[in-house]
Order: structure tokens, then sequence, then C-alpha cells
């Protein structure tokens, strides 16, 4: 008994899956991989809607008009 024909379609579409996994390897490794993002809690509390903590509180008042 023969075993079966392999499917041309199932290593074509595994071919082309390997090739696009290696593209985006190198293209990370590129172009990405040294990239990196300083964050603080001031920043992140900005970013998400809120105001940092040293802003939330109203500057004191002097009694002087303007």
């Amino acid at each position: 008994m023969k075993p079966p024909a392999p499917n041309p379609l199932l290593r074509h579409l595994a071919t082309a899956v390997v090739l696009k996994l290696l593209v985006l390897t190198v293209l990370w490794w590129a172009f990405v991989r040294d990239g990196r993002a300083g964050v603080d809690a001031e920043q992140a509390a900005v970013h998400l809607g809120g105001t940092p903590a040293a802003a939330t509180a109203p500057p004191p008042d002097t009694g002087a008009l303007p």
C-alpha cells in the first residue's frame, strides 16, 4: 500500500506561514528590539484621563484681588 500523496495546498500554506513568521521576526529584530518606552505614574495618569496627584489640589487663596 502506498502512503497518500502530500497535499500541495497544505504544503503551500505551511510555507507561506513560515516565511511570514521569518519576515516578521527580521523586521522586529531590525526596528523594534531596542525600543523602550519610559513611563512614570504621572504620565500614565494623564494618558488614562486622570490628573497627576500634584495637580489635583487647587492653588491656595491669597485673598488678593487682581
